[in-house]
């Protein structure tokens, strides 16, 4: 029962055969869907290898642990102490390699149609063969001359790719709004108890958002300092409450049936989550009091240890993880592909009441299964193709480049390391605040859209 399964394996890795588990009580899986995982797979290992390239912490402890460890790093030729693997520089040259492999897919699967080609085939399958070709690529990154230039011209592309990248990720939230709202609208027409559910997650939300006003009301502002924190987050809420107006209100309730307070309350949380995180990024603010220094603003439950920093920063981190990949995998879906248009009045039809409906594919056509020791496949792309898939590669390409300035804290990195993701600078701020303003701008686009082009959006 075993030898199948290897045999399977080693077609997956060797050969065009789609991947799965040997576990035969897994619940079959599309091929399309496999392929994304195993991308994303690749893109998380190269993103956690980053994260340790910025932490003094690994590298101490590497050190401490590994024998002949400086020996090791100079017949490596790393420097001494693998000086050469650690810091900003390594982290630009390894998402350079990863960079440079989604770049070449995306260019190598443009114009693919269905999985039945040769590029299809490799873009499906091959597995170790690509692992070792982004092997190859990070590694190559190292041996790269002039050093001093190429990092200064690739910090520049990585700003503005990563730029692109974050306003993907908030119209990827947008629309993850929407869809989350007609999805779950659709299943009233023969179950009324998905309007408790749509009722109690909107309550949650909402909830959740006027806490964290409240929360940093109380901690994040001071009577005689942090005037910043203090305009913007009375601007942040406020634009919040406009938009969750707009959303019910009549004129807009005409065109769109289906707006209600769960968009706006998904769009409050993240505008919330912002503001907060851009907070923690400003440099602190030190005010006399009782004619002694003392830090304001900042994050209150503080126990000398700095452990409760921490906990903030590996939650901030979990975040960036979980909407990198959120964004990778779902911005390249049939749906994804005209934004605006998946906010017309769609018919309750058209949509299958989930709770998990951001996990399925946009088709349930099954062309064939393979059955055998292992998890089923289903080769769902036979026809045509579920995704595109330059523009998936394409999506990974600015991700990378986004990964890459956010785990060196962006320009300045000097001195910056992993254990401080929360620790930014002015610039890191105004980032986040402005990236609060364009996502709220994207969805008040999509309430009002239908009223400035209303040919356009009739049903």
């Amino acid at each position: 029962m075993c030898t199948p399964c290897c045999v399977s394996q080693l077609a997956c890795c060797c050969g065009s055969a789609a991947c799965s588990c040997c576990c035969n009580c897994c619940p079959k899986i599309k091929q399309s869907t496999g392929t994304r995982i195993m991308y994303a797979v690749y893109f998380l290992l190269v993103t956690f290898i980053c994260g340790v390239m910025m932490s003094p912490t690994v590298e101490e402890e590497m050190r401490k642990k590994i024998p002949f460890f400086s020996e090791l790093c100079v017949k490596m030729k790393a420097g001494e102490n693998c000086s050469t693997l650690v810091g900003f520089s390594a982290v630009y040259k390894m998402c350079f390699g990863m960079a440079c492999f989604f770049l070449f897919f995306c260019i190598l699967t443009f114009g693919v149609r269905n999985s039945t080609g040769w590029r299809a085939t490799i873009h499906n399958g091959f597995w170790l063969v690509k692992f070792a070709l982004l092997v190859g690529c990070c590694t190559g990154a190292f041996f790269l001359p002039d050093e001093d230039n190429f990092l200064t011209v690739w910090r520049y592309v990585g700003a503005g790719g990563g730029f692109i990248f974050l306003f993907i990720q908030l119209m990827m939230l947008v629309k993850f709004a929407h869809r989350w709202n007609i999805n779950w609208s659709s299943g009233v027409e023969y179950n009324r108890l998905w309007y408790a559910a749509l009722a109690l997650v909107t309550l949650v939300l909402f909830t959740i958002a006027v806490g964290a006003m409240v929360f940093m009301g109380m901690y994040y502002t001071h009577p005689e300092a942090c005037l910043y924190n203090k305009v913007f987050l009375g601007i942040n809420g406020s634009l919040c409450l406009v938009v969750s107006l707009l959303a019910i209100s009549p004129f807009i309730q005409k065109l769109q049936p289906k707006s209600g307070l769960l968009q706006p309350g998904v769009i409050s949380v993240y505008v919330m989550y912002l503001t907060f995180s851009a907070f923690s990024s400003k440099p602190k603010e030190v005010v006399q009091i009782d004619g002694v220094n003392t830090t304001v603003c900042v994050f209150p439950f503080n126990t000398g240890s700095e452990s409760d920093k921490q906990i903030v920063t590996v939650v901030g981190a979990i975040f960036l993880i979980g909407c990198i990949t959120y964004s990778c995998l779902n911005s390249t879906t049939r749906r994804s592909s005209a934004f605006l248009q998946v906010y017309r009045n769609c018919e309750p039809e058209a949509e299958r009441a989930r709770c998990f409906f951001c996990c399925g594919d946009d088709t349930e056509d099954y062309d064939e299964e393979r059955s055998g020791s292992g998890q089923n496949v289903v080769y769902d792309e036979r026809e045509k193709t579920i995704y595109s898939y330059s523009y998936f590669h394409f999506v990974f390409f600015l991700g990378s480049l986004y990964v890459m300035m956010a785990v060196t804290n962006w320009f300045h990195y000097d001195g910056h390391r992993i254990e401080k993701l929360l620790d930014g600078s002015w610039s890191v701020f105004w980032l986040k605040m402005v990236s609060c303003w364009v996502c709220l701008f994207l969805y008040l686009m999509t309430l009002i859209a239908p009223l400035m082009c209303p040919k356009q959006f009739e049903a």
